[in-house]
């Protein structure tokens, strides 16, 4: 079997690091000689742009992600954010890095602030509205990011954000398609629409306030955001939203460095999130399992029903172990050590059914005793590598804008268990791992991934997609390697989702389905199949001699480029 190992998830140094330090930065300096194509796969064009833009300027991998994070905060409003929060996996000098910058919970937060006196989930508190919010942590995880690795000036890396809020940016159909679905659902309760009412198909849309913010934090950095006038805005906006984040909240949020989980597959070594994300324990599970299931596997067809029926058997087991082991693991340290140990995994991977779905009931944890996030992937020329994920969580967050700094607030207090065995947005469940507590931070699957092959960045991949995050990441994969699909086919191919519960549910996506007749013999062994009405947007890029490959999901708007000259190109998507 494939031999995977794990190194436990453990807060460094930048817990205590001051909010904006008078100290120059500890800039990455380059190699001498740049070897690597430089590439970029963002979930649009502005964001492509800017990251294209970064590099041309003998920025490094980290001063074009921090310039995108920013970009995509003015031009991607239903994901790009101020108000959110993620995780950034690095790869700098050949070492490897983990940056949390999740959001967290408020102090006056409590285990059942969402629960009625019935003991009930109230329907919406933790979706809709500023006290749907946790304490956003975006500005200080670029500012983390950029303070130890970036080689531009911070205001360098801004300027292309403030240009695009300024001067404007023109508008794609499909972001005026889901601010209209977003705003049905909203009826009103939020001022959303006062805010992205005015989007039009191709028009240029300005935002002076959210202009105004980013000035702040050119200027100031994260005090920019976590205190002074921005502070005041928001501690303003929940005393009228009825929120909980207060400036004291604001002044105590703090991104914290941690030791990335690690694997070896297929001759790769695999780099990805540790807790508070359960994707990077996810993936590297499903690999395993995969692995050790090969006679299983053998001569079974890309997508067949018993393709699909295998995945599903192994993503279930998955997921049962997630909801009842893993949370913050600061609050609740989880048991990684022995969910990712080789002769666990193939213990459950023994448990897998060949045949009809292994009923929901039997599949227990095995140990004794919205979907709209987007990501982006960068490499360098000097082969450094960034692949971050970051979120509102649903599509525009909460819908609650911070009025006069322009920003969305996420919902990210929906990813904690308000109940035990509740299910959140996305359908999943959790137990007391996952409870809200003050200053916790809520159980995750973002899994921003880097694969080194010989010490060298090889891959470097992510995507939106909630509670499907790690079993995308995990399809495109394997689609790429082990059916050796073109990376673009790889990306373009139907995914199909499975998490335990609802029972023998398979999602799809609206983009791609299975073909009829595999839908048609999976029904017949007791698999329903649910259309989840929306699409994952999978940013990836693969480097390889002699060039690299970089594609954007055909599913979005993103765009994908290799910069540097010579073989490498970009690779294009499947038509829609």
């Amino acid at each position: 079997m494939t031999l995977l190992w794990w190194r436990k998830a453990c807060a460094v140094a930048a817990c205590g690091l001051p909010l904006l330090s008078g100290a120059a930065a500890a800039h990455a300096a380059p190699p001498s000689s740049p070897s690597t194509p430089a590439a970029v796969a963002a979930p649009d064009r502005y964001g492509a742009d800017t990251a294209a833009e970064i590099l041309a300027a003998s920025g490094n991998a980290v001063d074009a992600a921090v310039a995108v994070g920013f970009t995509l905060a003015v031009t991607y409003p239903e994901a790009g954010n101020l108000g959110g929060g993620g995780f950034a996996t690095v790869l700098v000098d050949g070492k490897a890095y983990f940056l949390d910058y999740r959001e967290c919970a408020p102090g006056s937060a409590s285990a059942g602030m969402y629960l009625d006196a019935a003991g009930e989930v109230i329907p919406d508190a933790s979706t809709i509205g500023a006290g749907a919010a946790g304490v956003p942590g975006t500005v200080a995880g670029l500012w983390q990011l950029h303070r130890r690795f970036g080689r531009l000036p911070w205001r360098a890396d801004l300027a292309p954000a403030l240009r695009y809020a300024h001067e404007g940016f023109r508008v794609d159909r499909l972001l005026i398609a889901r601010r209209d679905q977003f705003a049905a659902r909203l009826h009103g309760r939020t001022n959303f629409l006062a805010y992205f009412g005015a989007l039009a198909s191709d028009a240029t849309f300005r935002q002076s306030e959210l202009e105004a913010t980013l000035r702040r934090i050119a200027a100031a950095g994260p005090r920019g955001f976590y205190a002074g006038r921005t502070a005041e805005l928001i501690a303003a906006e929940m005393a009228r939203s009825h929120g909980h984040i207060t400036r004291a909240d604001l002044a105590a949020y703090r991104a914290v460095w941690r030791e990335p989980l690690a694997g070896d597959w297929a001759g790769y070594r695999v780099i990805t999130a540790p807790l508070p994300s359960s994707g990077g324990i996810a993936l590297l599970s499903m690999l395993a399992m995969k692995a050790d299931l090969a006679a299983a596997f053998a001569g079974v067809g890309h997508n067949s029903p018993q393709y699909v029926h295998l995945l599903a058997e192994i993503e279930k087991r998955v997921f049962a172990d997630r909801a009842t082991y893993l949370g913050d693991p600061d609050f609740h340290p989880g048991p990684v050590a022995q969910l990712l140990d080789p002769a666990y995994l193939a213990r459950r991977a023994r448990e897998v059914s060949a045949g009809r779905p292994t009923p929901t009931s039997e599949v227990q944890p095995g140990l004794a005793g919205h979907h709209d996030t987007t990501h982006f992937s960068i490499v360098d020329r000097w082969g450094n590598a960034v692949s971050n994920t970051y979120t509102l969580n649903d599509d525009f967050g909460s819908g609650q804008v911070v009025s006069g700094a322009g920003f969305l607030l996420n919902n990210e207090m929906d990813d904690f268990s308000a109940k035990p065995g509740a299910p959140n947005i996305y359908g999943v469940v959790g137990a007391d791992a996952n409870a809200i507590a003050p200053g916790k931070r809520p159980l995750s699957t973002m899994t921003p991934t880097i694969l080194t092959e010989h010490g060298r960045v090889a891959v470097v991949i992510g995507t939106l997609g909630g509670s499907r995050i790690a079993t995308w990441i995990f399809q495109v994969l394997t689609n790429w390697h082990d059916f050796h699909l073109p990376l673009a086919a790889a990306v373009a191919a139907p995914r199909i989702h499975h998490q335990l519960l609802p029972p023998d549910t398979l999602f799809e996506e609206p983009y791609a389905t299975l073909d009829p007749a595999a839908r048609a013999a999976l029904s017949a062994r007791g698999y329903r199949f649910v259309n989840q009405g929306w699409n994952g947007d999978i940013q990836v890029i693969v480097v390889g001699d002699p060039g690299g490959t970089a594609v954007a999901d055909p599913r979005g708007r993103g765009v994908a480029r290799v910069l540097a000259p010579g073989k490498a190109r970009s690779e294009p998507s499947v038509p829609r």
